[in-house]
């Protein structure tokens, strides 16, 4: 019996690989951002650290439940979806058979052959054919909420662990363009991952993360900047 070969694509990978980044690339950002933006209006140290660890929790947080909330939605619309094609498919499955046989004619099979094709893979999987062929919905996109959430979550707080260390380390007279410098290089590793895992070109990746990286970071700590010295000069 022959061995059939497995090809190896990409698009299995969507969905973890972007709440994966999503969370890293938050991570890194709005911790890196938020500690320049204090540390620009002359806080202490210690300020700087707590300021840097409350937005890692609630961060982290945010991430999950925006992330469950958002994916959740999509899992009720599929199942919404896939409700009323039990219910079609009970009341109405000559109807059925003739909506998948005109997808696969739209997609360039005779009508004989589409007809065939519909029949036989009803016969296996009815509701798998129109889910898959019809709804779009397979195992590949279906929504996972609490993985979706975990995934947000843990990879926050792996990006946001990194400015913190730096913070933690670096003195206090070169924490500003280290912390905004290693920041910068960890999101250029990251879009460069990312485009990597995707795909894509790894330079464009790195280059797209840095760039917006680089313009969130500057305005925080101008911001910072700002009112550090209205409130130093009042």
């Amino acid at each position: 019996m022959p061995v059939i070969q497995r090809e190896r694509h990409r698009t299995g990978r969507v969905g973890w690989l972007r709440a994966v980044v999503l969370g890293a690339n938050d991570g890194i950002l709005s911790t890196a951002s938020l500690v320049l933006g204090v540390a620009s209006a002359h806080a202490t140290h210690g300020n700087i650290m707590v300021a840097g660890a409350a937005g890692l929790v609630a961060g982290a947080m945010s991430m999950a439940a925006g992330e469950y909330v958002s994916v959740h939605s999509q899992a009720d619309t599929e199942q919404a979806d896939l409700k009323l094609e039990r219910t079609e498919l009970k009341t109405d499955d000559a109807g059925e058979r003739k909506e998948l046989m005109a997808i696969y004619v739209a997609r360039g099979l005779d009508p004989a052959l589409a007809k065939q094709v519909a029949d036989q893979l009803m016969a296996h999987d009815a509701l798998g054919a129109h889910a898959r062929d019809e709804l779009g919905i397979s195992a590949s996109f279906s929504a996972r909420p609490l993985q979706a959430a975990l995934a947000s979550a843990a990879s926050f707080v792996a990006g946001a662990i990194m400015p913190l260390v730096v913070t933690a380390l670096a003195p206090a007279a070169v924490l500003i363009p280290l912390v905004s410098g290693s920041s910068l290089l960890f999101l250029a590793l990251l879009g460069a991952l990312a485009a990597r895992a995707g795909g894509a070109g790894v330079m464009l990746g790195a280059m797209r993360v840095t760039f917006w990286g680089a313009l969130a970071m500057a305005l925080t700590a101008g911001i910072g900047a700002l009112f550090g010295t209205v409130t130093s000069g009042s």
